[in-house]
């Protein structure tokens, strides 16, 4: 059994603790908030048996292997830091942090120490993204030319809701804007050179239109936003045929190739769980094994997305209070 604590007991939290609860080799041992009585409440909720008023209580928790880290962006640095300090193997939800500087700092902490980290790009581990990667790699639909993908909604418009609160890291880019970028780096790699438009509001971007330039021509054009819904699916050009993820493609369920002159093929996949499932198996075999990172989601990986939405922010004039990491 792989021993895991959670920080945190907003959304996500929620949900992917959930999905814990189907993996066989995993047991939820601790959950740790500000707020003593929201984590007795979470582990009641979810039959863990120890709710702690303090993350560093959770991190010396002997029984805790690995620190799932749900709280807002900007609680990510501190408490993964300390973490990866004492040893313990770390899944931090993306983005790892708010900034570039804290994210290298997180990765050489990790390298120096020994310690798995892992920022939770839980689209990596989808079946079908899977299938998709390989699909690519293996030629299938030739050279890729292009990729596009977009993800937004319509966020609460009150400022005190934390995706328009600079203070927790908040807009369009680091909250549904990572998922496109992420997807495009996984296959392209980290461009040549990124274009970037889009509108501030508050301190934070609304939304933002990234052109990506790779050598040879190739390009990926991303958008996300906090203030329209948009398709959320991603498609692969190539020079043979095209795959295209439907919607929402960071949890898809369905893969579209189409070759050309061949009629489209339809592949669907059910989620176990909510989908997080997959990341959670990933992290569990790691840690067993003793790998400090996945090849699913390298740390080189990590890096490279965050220069992507460091330079894309800044193209736009987004920054953040120097508290904020």
């Amino acid at each position: 059994m792989i021993g895991w604590g959670v920080v945190a007991t907003g959304g996500i939290a929620n949900v992917v603790t959930s999905d814990m609860l189907l993996v066989d080799d995993t047991e939820v041992r601790a959950v740790a908030s500000r707020d003593l009585g929201r984590a007795q409440e979470f582990a009641a909720k979810y039959g863990i048996a120890k709710p702690y008023g303090d993350y560093r209580e959770l991190i010396a928790d002997p029984g805790v292997d690995v620190v799932y880290i749900a709280s807002p962006h900007s609680g990510h640095y501190d408490v993964a830091k300390e973490a990866l300090l004492a040893g313990k193997a770390v899944l931090c939800e993306k983005p790892i942090t708010v900034t570039l500087a804290a994210a290298e700092e997180l990765v050489a902490i990790a390298r120096d120490r020994g310690v798995f980290l892992m920022e939770a790009m839980w689209t990596r581990f989808n079946p079908l993204v899977r299938k998709l990667r390989q699909l690519v790699a293996d030629g299938v639909i030739g050279d890729v030319r292009t990729v596009q993908a977009d993800l937004g909604a319509v966020f609460p418009t009150e400022l005190t809701h934390r995706a328009w609160d600079p203070m927790l890291g908040g807009g369009s880019l680091l909250d549904v804007g990572i998922y496109p970028v992420a997807f495009t780096q996984m296959l392209l790699g980290e461009p040549a050179e990124i274009v970037t438009h889009g509108v501030v509001r508050d301190e934070v971007d609304a939304h933002a239109s990234l052109l990506l330039r790779y050598p040879d021509g190739v390009s990926a054009l991303l958008y996300s936003s906090i203030i329209a819904s948009c398709p959320s699916k991603a498609t692969v050009v190539g020079t043979k045929g095209r795959i295209e993820l439907g919607a929402p493609f960071f949890a898809t369920r369905e893969m579209v190739l189409t070759i050309e002159g061949g009629d489209p093929v339809v592949e669907t996949n059910d989620l176990w769980g909510n989908g997080y499932t997959y990341q959670i198996v990933e992290v569990n075999e790691r840690v067993r094994n003793g790998d400090k990172e996945s090849p699913g989601v390298t740390l080189d990986d990590t890096l490279a997305v965050a220069r992507i939405l460091s330079t894309a922010l800044a193209q736009l004039g987004v920054s953040y209070p120097d508290t904020v990491r």
